[in-house]
């Protein structure tokens, strides 16, 4: 995907193609279009409009990562593509739908909603390249153009290759997306659509064995393939494609101040995830270790997991100039996770499959006037599964420069396919169960100001589903992983305060932003750190008559002492932990970026404090995060 500057602008469903015109002296000439930037347009699924921005500034630069977006909040471990710990809880959004789980898979895995559709007066090409730790390369490539005006095709794939610096941890990714946009030119018909196939590999190597190694600083390990390694030869991969559709007609011929409309959505997608592991046993020191624990197979674990889903949503909108748009609509969603056999075990039966069929009613209200917006919307299942989802957003536009918004939701959420079932080679991972829905309460307030970006979140967890490892004190003592879901029968609150400030000193700009969260649970199984901050301090200046802009300075990321999730590599998911914290470190990133016209050059020396302020950073409990590195790369614009 493209890196865009999303401001706020009022949603559009029609494509202005009005030009400005020029004349170079008096002698009358046949007048020439110039294409302005309101002409490079970026559509959200909710059809929101922002435009092309190809300027450089502090936020590119935090955008200028794998995922192509602000990772604040995230932990990235040692190698590029490899999963992320999840800091900041409130960065996750649910869905009252069952997913397919192994979420830990999925952070560069691109959802229906987070596809951008174009429309761009000329063709549009955009080029991201950036180096990652060791052998290989991270690209992204986007093309966009329109037949005509009303007619508009991207093509876009993003690619990664990524050794890493110690055994066993390669990763390779690749996403494509295709998509289209078409309206009628009576703009009675709009259409977007979409086509993506996306396949995530990763080598994985279980974590270290010995963190003492690590952690002693001995020059011997400087070299972390010296450090041993759990698995060597293991590896999961998660691919999926997705066809969807999203079109509207407008029933009233002409548009008025009441009009009609007929919406229709559709989305198929599959997914398929698979764990492998040519060798069971590893070595630990002398030691012979199952990590996984017991297994069917002695060697050449193989396992499978399939998932299909088809959701089809029709409704029905009336929409008033003065009162706001009024929908109401039906869907039905399906889906089949399933495998290839039976387990007859001597205390249960795991069942090959879980098959899924809900039909759900609902409606919801649009009102944008003046200087108010706001969309409400609930709905409810018709058929034997309890799922209910009440959405209600408010936006204020005070002024230009201050806008209050605020968010409520309360939702009653299927659990994921993966903790009613898994199937596994691995002994003690085979579960068939029968969860609770999940009860989710969130209220969310944000402010955007000259003086602050602040936003709060509290949120009520009732019957929240976990990962944990329930390894007897025996297993444990032979470096034994045992994970299963668990249900918590007690209440958790969640609360977070975010707020970001920049400060100008002339040329110079100190950028913060700082997250606070506390939890309030009987348990430790929503473990999150109590304060997190990110802070640069930047020189920006132009030079060569303005050819060329440049920003550079110091990133300081920290977070405190806390019990971190741990990452299972056979279910693709982090699970609870309460053993080890992690945490308290200093991060520091040196940077030069640069623009010559639509160019964006980045040099970036990641955690230069490494090799001098202690061997005490990790990602997780026993897998370290990043040491030094110097890397390079660049996003590069056409126009033509």
């Amino acid at each position: 995907m493209p890196t865009f500057l999303f401001s706020q602008q009022k949603k559009t469903n029609e494509l202005d193609f009005n030009s400005k015109y020029n004349s170079t002296d008096s002698i009358k000439k046949p007048k020439e279009k110039i294409a302005t930037i309101d002409m490079y347009r970026v559509i959200t699924l909710d059809r929101d409009t922002t435009y092309i921005d190809t300027s450089l500034t502090i936020k590119k630069l935090y955008s200028f990562n794998y995922l192509r977006k602000d990772n604040f909040g995230l932990m990235p471990f040692a190698n590029e593509g490899q999963t992320y710990n999840t800091l900041q809880y409130s960065l996750n959004t649910f869905s009252p739908y069952p997913e397919f789980g192994f979420k830990a898979k999925h952070f560069n895995f691109l959802e229906a909603n987070q596809i951008r559709y174009s429309s761009v007066a000329t063709p549009v090409t955009e080029l991201y390249f950036k180096t990652v730790m060791k052998q290989g390369q991270n690209v992204d490539s986007f093309f966009a153009l329109n037949i005509t005006p009303n007619l508009n095709f991207s093509i876009a794939y993003r690619g990664l290759r990524s050794e890493g610096r110690y055994i066993n941890q390669m990763s390779s990714t690749g996403n494509f997306r295709f998509t289209t946009s078409y309206n009628t030119k009576n703009k009675r018909y709009f259409a977007n659509a979409h086509f993506t196939s996306q396949d995530i590999l990763n080598e994985e190597n279980g974590g270290i064995t010995t963190v003492e190694d690590f952690e002693s600083e001995n020059p011997d390990f400087q070299n972390r393939e010296r450090l041993e390694v759990f698995l060597t030869d293991a590896k999961s991969f998660l691919k999926g494609k997705r066809v969807f559709l999203d079109h509207l007609f407008r029933v009233n011929s002409t548009a008025g101040n009441n009009n009609l409309y007929v919406t229709h959505q559709f989305n198929y997608e599959n997914k398929y995830f698979e764990f492998n592991q040519a060798t069971v046993p590893s070595s630990v020191g002398r030691e012979t270790v199952y990590r996984f624990g017991d297994s069917y197979k002695t060697e050449g674990i193989n396992d499978q997991t399939h998932y299909n889903k088809t959701y089809n949503k029709l409704g029905l909108v009336y929409e008033n100039t003065t009162l706001g748009k009024f929908q109401f609509f039906a869907d039905d969603f399906y889906n089949n996770y399933y495998y290839n056999q039976i387990l007859i075990l001597d205390d249960k039966i795991v069942p090959s499959s879980l098959s899924i069929r809900i039909n759900s009613v609902g409606g919801q209200y649009d009102y944008r006037k003046n200087k108010w917006k706001g969309k409400f919307m609930y709905a409810r299942s018709m058929t034997n599964q309890s799922l209910s989802d009440l959405d209600a957003n408010l936006q204020y536009d005070w002024n230009d420069d201050i806008q209050l918004s605020f968010q409520y939701q309360n939702m009653n959420k299927l659990p994921n396919n993966n903790y009613n079932l898994y199937q596994s080679s691995y002994v003690n991972y085979n579960w068939s169960n029968d969860f609770k829905n999940e009860k989710i309460n969130s209220i969310i307030a944000n402010a955007l100001t000259p003086w602050v970006e602040a936003s709060v979140q509290y949120s009520i967890f009732n019957d929240y589903l976990y990962f944990a490892n329930v390894a007897s004190p025996g297993q444990i003592a032979m470096n034994q992983q045992i994970i299963a879901p668990m249900q918590y029968a007690n209440t958790i609150n969640y609360l977070s305060v975010k707020a970001n400030k920049e400060f100008k000193f002339g040329r110079f700009a100190l950028d913060n932003t700082l997250l606070y969260q506390k939890t309030d649970q009987h348990d430790n199984v929503l473990n999150v750190p109590e304060f997190l901050t990110r802070n640069t301090l930047y020189y920006s200046q132009n030079m060569f008559r303005k050819a060329l802009y440049f920003q550079t300075g110091v990133t300081f990321n920290y977070f405190t002492n806390y019990y971190a999730n741990d990452y299972n590599p056979v279910i693709g998911e982090f699970f609870v932990q309460n053993n080890k914290e992690i945490g308290n470190f200093a991060n520091f990133d040196f940077f030069f970026n640069a623009q010559i016209q639509r160019t964006r050059i980045y040099l970036i020396a990641e955690h230069f404090n490494s090799s001098f302020s202690g061997n005490n950073f990790y990602a997780s409990p026993n897998n370290p995060y990043r040491d030094f590195v110097i890397r390079f790369g660049l996003v590069w614009n056409f126009f033509q």
